[in-house]
Parts: C-alpha cells; structure tokens; sequence
C-alpha cells in the first residue's frame, strides 16, 4: 500500500563506491556520520551504516564520514571518521544482511585522509604517514595487524595495484605521484605532474597475459595520461600517451572547450556487456552495427569517455595496450554524439553491470544520476542509446553539497500538505514544495542557516512551501524570510501554525501561536507582490473557567483538499483548535467571524515592513477574537503526554501508565448512547510521534511513530460477525531494516504521502499507482484499503444482507442474491459489478413484490442464463383466457441458481472478503433460500429467529467440515477463519420471545436437532427463555429429559433426572433405573427411589444426598436432588453457582412455579440476570428480564436510556456497568415494537424525553453508517420515525387511534411512576469506564410533561372502558 518511493539521503561530495552482486550491483557514498547504500541502477534506498553503531562518541560529532572503500571479493565496506575505522560485511543467502565485521582505532593525532582495501590488506594515509595492516583472526575474531608504517607526506588517495604489488599515492600538498612497494614500503618512483591529480586508476586486466602494472592518471585540465612500464625496468612506469581535448576533437573546437571531463570506462564491465550482445541471435542488418563490437571486444582496445560543456560525449579508444613494445599504442575517436546528452562534464562517472540486461548502467556525481547506456545504439551514435533512469531528488539543488550534517528533529507542513519544513538540531533549517502532480518528489524551496544569536524554536509553511516564517524565543521574533524579510514582536510561544486561507489568490495569511501561559495570539501576514508584512490581531484565552493544558491545532487537511491542489476553498466553517484540560476533558473551538482581511489602522503600531519597528510590541488596538466552543468530550484521562486531532475531529490522547503507553482515540460525538471513546490499546514501546491523515471520502488514518517503526491506524467497519476492535494496524512501515538511527518525526503529505525522518535522511512512502505498464492490476492502494475496511458496503456484502433480513426486506434480499449471481456468471471485473439502485433498498416488502412481475422480465432479458424463460408460447384460445403463472419456473430466486452460486463462491471467493465474510456470505445465501418456504408461517419477529437459527447451524456445520478453512483437519498452518458460536446470541432469542409464532419457532428449532433436543442445544437456541407458554415448557421439558436420556448408548438415568424431578415424574424416572443394570449404583436408586418424598423424612434425606454430591462435585445430579427433596431454590442455586448456567435455573423455576410470578424466578432475575445484563451491557437480556418481571416500562426504558440512570431508579444492587453497547441497529427495531404495545411499555416510553428518543435515532443511524450499511441508515426513519427534538408532542398518538390493539397490563387506579421526581447524577460504578450522564436540560421537560400528560389521558380512558368493541367491518375500510 505504502512503498519507498524516494529517499532523501543527501548528495554525495566524493567519489562513489561499487559492490558489486550477483544480482545487483550496489553504490555506496559517505553522507554525515553514515555510509549510504543504493541500488546502483535505480538508485533505490538500501540501507544505511552508521558509524556510531561501533563508536558511540561519534553519535553527535560535527565531523562526517571522510573516506570510504569497498572490497568486492570479501563484501567489505571500510570506512574512517578521524581516527577511527570501522569494517562491515554483507552476508546472508540473499546478500540482504549487514553486519559490523571489524573496527581499527588509530592515534588520535592520525587523522585519516586516504585508504585503499583489497584482498585482506589494508592501506591507511594519514596527515603523517602511510601504513599497512593484514587482516587476521584472533579469538575467532578478524582483527587488523599493522604491517609497517613510514612518513609521507599529507595523502589524499591510495590505490593498490591488482597484483598488490605497489600502492600508488596522491598528495593534498603537490602534484606528484608516488609509488610504494606492498610489501616493505619502500617509495619506488615519484612521476611529476604539471596539474592537480584528480584520479588515479590501476588498469586491472584479467584477460591479459601480463601482469604489468598499468596506470592512469587523471589532472584537473581533463587530461588522462597512461603509464606502462619499460622493457629493461619492470618496476619503472614511464608516460606514453595523453589524451586531452586535443587529441578527441579539432583544434579549432578544442581551443574553444574551456570545461571537459574525461573518464575511463572499466575494461571487464564494458566486455561481459559487449559479449552478451555478440552472443544473442542476430539479423542480416545487425550484422554490420556489431562489427565494431566485435573489434572492441577482439582488439582490447580501452574505451575512454569524454564529456564536453555542452553535454556532448566523444568517445575514444586506445588500442594494444597489452602488445610490446609500447611504441604500437593507437589512440582514436570512435564516435561523438548530439550536445545535451548530459547535463554537463560531472566530476565522477563510472559504468557498472546490469545483470541478466544487454546494456550497462551509467552513474553520474554530482548530480547523482543513472542512465541505461544499450551497446549497439550507443556505438552507434543514436540518440535512444543512453536513456535516463533515475535521478536523486535533492541533488537537483546546485548547492545541495552544502548541506547542514545535523539530524532532523521535526517537520511541519503546510494545511493542504503541498509544503514541508524540517528544522535540526543546531537550528537551521529547510523548505520543500510537495509537487505531487509531475515528480511526486519534494523539491527545496529555501533554506535557513544556523544563527546563534537568534535560534530558530518554530516555524511554520505555507503557500505550498514557497514562503516560510520563522519564530526565535530568545528575541521573541517573528521573520517572514523574503526579500526583504519582515518581523514583528511576539509574547513567549511554545508552539505556532497557520490557517487555511479561504482563497489561494487572497493577500493575507492567519497564523496562531499559542504562549505559555496557553492564551491564543492570532497574527496576520500579508503578502502583495513584494511588500509583505506582519502584525498581531488578537491576544486572548479560551473561554474556559481554568486555562487548558494543551492547545492544538485541529488538522485541516480534509478541508483544503485531500488530494492536493484540486480543493482549495472552504465550503463550511471547521473547528480550528482543540483544547485539552488537566482532567483530559477535550473542547473544540472555533473563532467568530473571520479571522482573514486588513489589520485596521490601530493594527499599524505593530505592523513591521522590512526591518523598521521590529521592537513594537502589538498590533490592532481593541479587536478581540472571540473563541466559541463547538464541543467537549470527557475522556477522564489525566498525565497526558501526547495529543492530536484529525480533520473528522478524531482526537488521540497519550498516557504514561506503569504498564506502559495507552493510546486512546475519541470521537468528538459524545452523547448519552456514546462515551467517545472508540479504541483503546496498551503499547510497550514509548510513542514517539502522532500524526493524522485524511482519505477523499472524509476517514482518518493516524500514523504512530515509535523509535524504528511507523505503524499506520485506520478504523473499521463495525460488524456482527467479528468481535474486532474500533481501530486496527492496517499498514506498518520498519526502518529497522533501512536505517540504524530511531524516527525523529513523522509527517502526511498530500495523497497520503508519508515523510519520515531518522538521523540525516528523509524517507517518503507513496501509494501505488493503480495500473502498471502491462495493464496489470496492482495491490490495493492505501486510501482503498482504509475504504474497504470502514466505507459503504457493496450490496451483497454478508453484514448489508443481513441487517436486510432483520428489517424485513426478504424481497430485497433475494434481489441482492439474484443480481450477485448475474455477476457472479456475467464475467466481468469485480469493479465492473453493479449494484441494485437505491430506489430499491428504501422499498417495502409489499412494494417490491408489487412490482416483482416487472422485475423478473427484466432479469430475463438481462440474464437468460439464470432466468430460463418458457421455449414455447402460450396459446390463447379465448380472448380472455389467462394463462396459470407458475411461480418456481418464473422465480429467479430458486433452488437451482442458488446452489449453483454457491458452487461457484465455493471455487471464487470474492476477492475483497475475508475468509470469514466469505463464508458467511454462503451461510445467509444458503439461510435466506431455506427460510423462503417459512416465510408465510410466521410473523417477522419469529422470522428474524429463524433467519438466526439457521444461519447459526448453517455456521457451526460449516465450521466443522474439513477442507475448509475452518477445519483444523485441513493441514494449513493458518489459524481458522471460522470459529463455532456456543449459542445464539440474546437479541435472537429476545425476537422468539415476542413472536406470536412460537409453536412454528419450536418445531423448526427441534427440525434443526433432528428431532433430538438435548438441554446444550435448548440453551443454546434459548428455547426456556423464549417460550411463554407454561404447557408449552413442560411438554418440552419432557422431550428434552427423553433425549438426554436417548443420547448415549448407556442410557444413564442420571442425565435425564433433574429434568423429570421437575416434572414431578419421579416413578419415571423409578422405571428408568430398573433398566439400568449395568449401574452400579442401580440397586441404591431403585431403594431410594420406592420412598414416597411427600414426606418429610425422605425429602431430607434427598437434601442431605444432595449436599453429599456436592461435595463430589456432581452438581447437575445434586440439583436433582434438591428437586427431589423439594428445595427449587437450592437447585437453582447450584445452576448459577456451580453450573454457570443461569437459563437452567430459569427454565427450572418457570417450570416448578408454573408460571412467571414465582418468588424463585423473581430472585433469579433481579439478583442474577439484571446485574449481568448490566455488567454485559446487554439491554437485550435486561429488557426480557423486566418484561418477565412485569416491568414492562422499564423493559422499554432500558433500550435507550443509559444504564447508569436505569441503575439509579432499579432496587436490584447492580455493581458493576459495563459498555452499553448502543452499536446494534436491532435495538431500534424492537424499541418501535415495544413502545406502544402496551400501557406499561407506552408509560415507560412517556419517561423517555423527545430529544433523548431523537438522539437515539440519530445514534442508530450513525451505528449504521459505522457498519458499511449507509443506504440503510437513509431508510431508518421510514421504520422508527425520529420524534422532534424540540417541539412538544403527544407520546402515545398511534396508541391512541388503535387503543383497541394496546394490551391493558397495568392497574390504572394505582400506578407507580418509574421515573425518580428529581433525576440526579449516579456516580460510575466499579471499574467501568462509562461516566454519569448529564442532567437533562430544562426545555426537554415540556416533551416529558407532554408524554405523561398522553399517557394519564389514555390511562382515564382505559378506565371508563376496557372493553373489547364488537367486530365490524366497516373499520377496515
């Protein structure tokens, strides 16, 4: 998702360095206190080395790395910083792993100049001399060993000869030439020359059968010379050809060429280069464009290069080198190109391999540049024979070698994220502009140079980084650096930014700064051709009883244009800054009016033009910016350490905690159904910076930076089918890899480009682009990643067909498989599917099957492949005739093409869904197939059941089939996908619970057991807590003691006895035992069991029994016993405590007390099931506990109010309150069944305010927009219609137009109020992180006193007549 794209590592001011690798090769230069590492062809970022990893004095030393060599036959890189030099190696299998391989600390008055490594020899040029050391072991450890040393003088460079015969040296001080034998040190020969020696090379040919040392010399008048040795002294090298401008081009043009290079170009890379192209299949016509290959190649001639101001190149070519005597050497030009083929002569260039290419990669420095030079258009002067391929950004810059050496401590960036600044750590500073749109590259703007008068504390960018202000707390100044520069007085600031202009072509910048004592100072920069000025508009503090402890900024960027430059205006108003207290309570603000335009003529005593007035402290007189409060959130955290603050006013706090740093992220929406607080993690690594990020479509991606990664943080999509957190780790960038030093700062940039910055070098990270060359579809980008995983859902997306079928759009469900299939079968590109119109999502189920007829034709023709039309025409042989539609031949939603889409989902999982969503993608198709033919049998609640139920067993079947990636039979080494669900959930259960379908409910649920319902399939289909009707409960308490007792092969009476002892069947259960001869303890049960427990006697000594299976830890059978000794509260005591099974202990006591008043039943609720609700926040569990308890107001009450304020009025103890959970849609669908259906629900819907039901809608819709299911949040007024928020009305209106309907549950003559007089805040109980609710404003009481107006109404009128009216007919029409 996030790729290096360009790494700003600094601009190399000596000559490079090659390792060369089967695969690649790799260019290595010295930058600061590192060695950079690139790929030598693309010049891609490898690695850094830093040389404080070994010496770690050197971590903050202004002196850089001076000198570098490499050994390629032992992957060596050397390299020295004073005295000291330290020796890496490359190893691994895929040469990807670096290593500290040796280190040498010289004297400290040896300063380094000049070194030279090769075959476990090392030679060190210092100030004063010249040494020699030999790699050895010692200990198992390689170590440097001196071998000699001698005085010479101040060296600058040192070259082995490739027989390590001789060293050949340069001096800084003279033009001389020495030559050293390896072996003593002796100076064999000093060769004079009449310029500054800019290079020297050894001409190393393996090819030749003579070993004779051949040297190159390189002056700075672009003069290479060659030295051979002479036949009578060997040892003596002697000048035997020079080429200068002269010898490569006409003395006329010569005369005129006062700047050239020259350079040799490496005999062995330039053959195995040239021999590749020879050795490929060749036509007639490029027979004769490789004939001079050939020649080169067979002639060993040496190729020379030479590059004239123009950018022109001359190529020359020097032929028998390798003959004798030495008076046979031709020299000649081969070719001359076109001017402009480089930039200009550079200082250093060098060819190096392309392996598996029949070309050769070109380096050019300074500039640092590659270029892919192809042999036979290059020798044959064309123009497409050297082609540019990358280029370092920064080395642009004509003075980028002048470079500050400091570390990057921070960046800041201009509100649409066009422009960055970085500012180091002795001060100075630089400014790039992002040109995202051609380059994609930063490119420097300006610059700011360490001032120890003035240091530079802040600064801020804007105008996409072309102009730049700078803050120095010791002077307390403002610069704006332009020409000239304009200044201005400022109280003592601890931080700075700038606003968002309204207009790009307005005169006037806003910037803020907020001081220390955290008052907000606003100043304005105006910017007119040349004139620019400053002056201070406002000095004022928030609005706030106690000054904040933070001020900051709200990010801006989603408002001036996510993508770049494409958006600039604003269209609305947005908060500006965000305050946090010391009791990390978080308020956004906004200012009043405008804070653009002219300062008035009060502001002049402030306004500083150039220099004049820098010392005048103030600006416009008497202007007040006004701070408005746009809104808080508590999030009760204190000691904060770090925040921010994104664009969709997402804000991250940072707390130290002694288990480490917890990274909280809160929503600025807080309200009664939501605390804020939307992730919540516990990090052991020290946070070191936080930043936001904003996608086209309005989310936020928070980058988090630790010391050697970035860790990228986007939010996900709520879900029924996951528990996943709010917010996940959706990319995370290692430098661990890339670079030694930790992460100074982080930044996003415009596109979601991502800056880094460790040590010296800058790294950014882009998206992919979404096509390659070949047409090839590329891995998802990151702002499509963070889309998928929390933006609208695609209409057959699992979690939207669900939710449909919740809300009783079956209709709509089956148009959603329908068209999937067309998809599916049509073979296009999976974002070339359509999805269904809105228009069909906002439909009601009788609605579309209205037009159902007109639908299906038009699937017919869309899609014969899954519509099979009639082959024959119908006859009509009368005019009236209609012919007999048949249903499952015109039905696209039919067995056949359901299955045989599931077939080709089985083999093509759809490529964006997860496993799991994948697989319950088929588990609801395969669902909304088998519910089709139920459909008409059962009212909607008792179709949500089903539609739960089946896809539960559907899931758990699947969960267990091997071969799936579920199975963990299926010998993958992934963890499952799919994981079986124990039970349904409550909410399915709470919609059984008020069916009117339950007969139906109960023989689909024991069709689903196959006829065999044992208790572990009753508790976990909830059938005990849903049924109502007590016969109902005792014959199924009966099957279900039959099957456990039917289950085992033993047929063990003990399983099925606490069941049949609640049933009272004890001669039963007598019976069953007599049966049991292979029990040992059959003749003891068979005695007890023939005792009549009416009587005291025997019903003790069932108790006492029961104690003694306690004690044996057999606490099912000792339940029974307590049944049977007649104790129903001790057994139910023991469901709850020893069997954690509180449904057991219902389903126990509903059956004993026939009926739902009993005492025992009453205290399991109250002290059991409530306070788990509670704890759970399940207000699923918790209504349907009420409602048994006949507190059916507050059965209502509890699916919107908070739970703190439902404790406040229960008696229950609740303890504990857990989160609330208001993130399931289904919450308002019951609401709107249970408000009005009788006088207690529609009293406790009275106790609810307008704008508290109003706000629940709206949370609901948001829950909905949470889950990807956005055009369902559009249709969720259409089902709970939102009451207004602040006009009163009457609560109970439909109630009272079907009063008839309304079931009368309530004495009316005598009504408790479930509503406390005087509500007041309850304090948060245990450890839950929930906080009291605010008290409900006043103007929200004349809704409240209009609903209990409404329902004392309906109450006197159900009074004066409770009477069923006689059937009519007449009111249906």
């Amino acid at each position: 998702m996030l790729d290096l794209t360009q790494a700003y590592a600094g601009c190399p001011t000596s000559s490079l360095q090659f390792l060369h690798l089967p695969r690649e090769t790799l260019l290595l230069y010295p930058f600061a206190d590192s060695v950079v590492v690139l790929n030598a062809r693309t010049l891609a970022f490898v690695r850094a080395l830093a040389f404080w990893e070994v010496f770690p004095s050197t971590r903050h030393l202004a002196q850089p790395v001076q000198c570098l060599t490499v050994e390629n036959s032992m992957k060596l890189v050397v390299a020295s910083l004073g005295h000291r030099v330290v020796a890496w190696s490359l190893s691994g299998t895929l040469n990807d792993y670096w290593r500290v391989h040796s280190s040498l600390l010289l004297p400290e008055d040896q300063q380094v100049t000049a070194f030279n490594c090769m075959s476990g020899l090392l030679a060190v040029g210092t100030r004063a001399g010249l040494s020699v050391y030999t790699l050895i072991l010692e200990n198992d450890l390689p170590t440097w060993s001196l071998k000699w040393s001698s005085s010479v003088p101040s060296l600058s460079r040192v070259r082995f000869s490739p027989s390590l015969m001789y060293i050949a040296t340069t001096s800084l001080h003279d033009n001389v030439v020495r030559i050293y034998l390896t072996t003593t040190g002796r100076q064999t020969q000093a060769i004079s020359h009449p310029r500054h020696v800019s290079d020297l090379i050894w001409r190393n040919s393996p090819s030749s059968s003579r070993d004779d040392p051949i040297l190159y010399t390189i002056t700075a008048d672009a003069t290479l010379r060659i030295f051979l040795p002479v036949l009578d002294a060997p040892q003596y090298l002697q000048l035997h050809s020079a080429l200068d401008t002269f010898s490569s081009l006409p003395f006329s043009v010569a005369s005129q060429e006062n700047k050239s290079s020259v350079f040799r170009l490496d005999r062995e890379v330039l053959n195995v280069a040239l021999k590749s192209v020879l050795e490929q299949a060749q036509s007639a016509e490029d027979d004769a464009r490789r004939r001079r290959i050939r020649e080169i190649t067979e002639e060993g001639w040496d190729i020379f290069l030479r590059v004239l101001g123009d950018g022109s190149l001359v190529v020359q070519a020097v032929a028998n080198i390798d003959r004798r005597p030495p008076t046979l050497l031709k020299q000649f030009t081969l070719l001359q190109t076109a001017p402009g083929v480089l930039s200009g002569p550079p200082i250093h260039l060098y060819i190096v391999p392309n392996p598996g290419r029949p070309s050769l990669t070109l380096v050019t420095s300074p500039p640092l540049k590659t270029y892919e030079l192809v042999i036979l258009p290059f020798f044959d002067a064309r123009i497409d024979g050297l082609r540019l391929v990358a280029s370092g950004a920064e080395h642009a810059d004509a003075d980028a070698r002048d470079d500050s050496r400091a570390e990057l401590v921070r960046f800041t960036r201009t509100p649409n994220g066009e422009g960055v600044g970085a500012i180091r750590s002795d001060a100075s500073g630089e400014v790039w502009h992002f040109d995202w749109a051609k380059t994609g590259r930063i490119v420097r703007q300006g610059r700011w140079a360490a001032d120890d008068a003035a240091p530079v504390d802040q600064f801020v960018v804007f105008d996409a980084g072309r102009r730049f202000l700078t803050y120095s707390s010791s002077a307390n100044t403002l610069t704006l650096r332009t020409t000239p520069p304009a200044t201005v007085r400022v109280p003592s600031l601890t931080s700075l930014f700038a606003l968002s202009p309204s207009s790009h072509a307005s005169p006037y910048r806003t910037l803020v700064g907020i001081t220390a004592s955290q008052t907000v100072v606003v100043i304005s920069a105006t910017i007119s051709g040349t004139s620019t000025s400053l002056s201070i508009l406002s000095e004022t503090p928030l609005p706030l009883p106690v000054p904040p402890k933070l001020i900051l900024p709200v990010d801006p960027m989603a408002w001036v244009g996510q993508l770049g430059s494409g958006t600039r205006g604003i269209a609305q108003t947005h908060d500006v800054l965000l305050s946090v207290s010391e009791e990390g309570e978080l308020a956004f603000w906004i200012p009043e009016g405008s804070l653009e335009g002219p300062p008035d003529r009060a502001a002049s005593n402030g306004q500083v033009n150039g220099v004049n007035g820098a010392d005048k402290p103030r600006g416009r007189e008497g202007h007040i910016v006004v701070w408005k409060c746009t809104g808080q959130v508590r999030t009760g955290r204190k000691g904060f350490s770090m925040a921010r603050c994104s664009s969709a006013k997402k804000s991250v706090l940072v707390v130290p905690t002694p288990e480490g740093e917890e990274l909280t992220i809160w929503d600025s929406k807080e309200s009664e159904f939501a605390l804020g607080l939307e992730y919540r993690e516990v990090l052991s690594d020290p946070i070191r910076d936080l930043d936001w990020a904003a996608t086209p479509d309005g989310q936020s991606i928070l980058a988090v930076g630790f010391a050697h990664r970035v860790e990228l943080l986007c939010q996900q999509r709520a879900t029924y089918f996951d528990e996943t957190a709010g917010w996940s780790v959706c990319w995370k960038i290692d430098m661990s890899g890339m670079i030694p030093h930790p992460i100074s700062d982080s930044i996003w940039l415009a596109r979601g480009t991502l800056l880094v910055g460790a040590g010296h070098q800058l790294f950014m990270f882009g998206q992919r682009r979404e096509r390659d060359g070949d047409g090839k579809r590329r891995e998802e980008s990151l702002f499509e990643h963070v889309a998928r995983q929390n933006g609208p859902l695609d209409d057959y997306h699992p979690q939207m067909i669900l939710q449909c079928l919740l809300w009783e759009k079956i209709e709509l469900v089956k148009k959603i498989i329908v068209n999937l299939a067309h998809n599916v079968e049509s073979g296009l590109d999976i974002h070339e599917w359509k999805n269904l119109p809105i228009e069909t999502f906002l439909q009601k189920d009788e609605d579309a099957r209205a037009v159902r007829i007109f639908w299906l034709s038009v699937v017919s023709r869309s899609s014969p492949h899954i519509y099979q039309a009639s082959s024959h025409r119908k006859n009509y042989s009368l005019l009236f005739d209609i012919p007999e539609s048949k249903d499952d031949e015109e039905d696209p939603f039919s067995p056949p093409v359901i299955q045989k889409l599931l077939d080709r989902l089985e083999e093509q999982p759809i490529p964006h869904l997860s496993r799991s969503e994948n697989a319950s993608l088929l588990v609801l198709i395969q669902a909304a197939l088998e519910i089709e033919e139920h459909r008409r049998a059962l009212d909607p609640n008792g179709l949500r059941y089903l539609i739960s139920m089946r896809s539960f067993y559907i899931l758990n079947r699947r969960a267990s089939e091997p071969n799936t990636p579920a199975s963990p039979h299926s010998g993958a080494s992934r963890p499952p996908q799919l994981k079986r669900r124990e039970r349904l959930r409550y909410r399915d259960m709470i919609w059984a619970f008020h069916s009117d379908s339950q007969e139906v409910l109960l023989t689909t649920s024991m069709a689903a057991c196959e006829g065999k319902m044992c208790w572990s399939d009753a508790r976990a289909l909830g059938v005990f807590t849903w049924l109502r009707s007590v016969d109902a409960m005792r014959a199924h308490m009966e099957v279900v003691a039959r099957n456990e007792y039917m289950a085992g092969d033993n047929r063990d009476p003990t399983a099925c006895s606490l069941f049949y002892f609640a049933l009272g069947k004890v001669k039963l259960v007598h019976g069953l035992w007599r049966q049991a001869a292979w029990h040992k303890e059959q003749q003891v049960m068979l005695r007890f069991l023939n005792n009549n427990f009416q009587e005291p006697r025997w019903r003790t000594a069932a108790l006492k029994n029961a104690f003694a299976l306690l004690s044996k830890r057999r606490f099912e059978y000792a339940a029974a016993f307590f049944l049977l000794g007649g104790s129903l509260k001790d057994a139910v005591n023991v469901c709850l405590r020893n069997l954690s099974d509180w449904q057991l202990a219902v389903a126990l006591a509903r059956v004993m007390e026939q009926g739902d008043d009993g005492p025992i039943l009453r205290d399991i609720l109250n002290n059991t099931v409530i306070p788990l609700a509670f704890k759970d926040g399940n207000r699923w569990l918790a209504s349907w506990a009420f409602w048994l308890l006949h507190r059916r107001d507050l059965a209502v009450r509890i699916l919107v109010t908070p739970l703190q304020d439902m404790a406040a009025v229960l008696d229950v103890s609740i303890t504990e309150i857990g989160d609330p959970h208001y993130d399931d849609p289904s919450l308002a669908l019951l609401f709107s069944q249970l408000k009005s259906k009788t006088l207690q629900t529609a009293q406790g819907t009275s106790e609810i305010s307008g704008r508290t039901e109003f706000n629940f809608v709206l949370q609901i819709a948001r829950v909905f927009c949470r889950m990807g299911c956005h055009v369902l949040a559009l249709d969720l007024p259409r089902h709970v219609p939102p009451p207004s928020p602040v006009s009163t009305r009457f609560a109970l209106e439909p109630a009272l137009r079907h009063k008839s309907s309304i079931l009368i549950d309530i004495d009316v003559t005598t009504t408790p109020p479930t509503r406390r007089a005087s509500p007041s805040r309850s304090p948060t109980r245990g450890a839950s992180p929930v906080r009291a609710a605010p008290k409900e404003e006043l103007k929200d009481e004349g809704d409240l006193v209009a609903r209990k107006a409404g329902i004392g109404s309906l109450m006197k009128s159900a009074k004066q007549d409770v009477k069923v009216p006689e059937f009519d007919m007449n009111a249906f029409f």
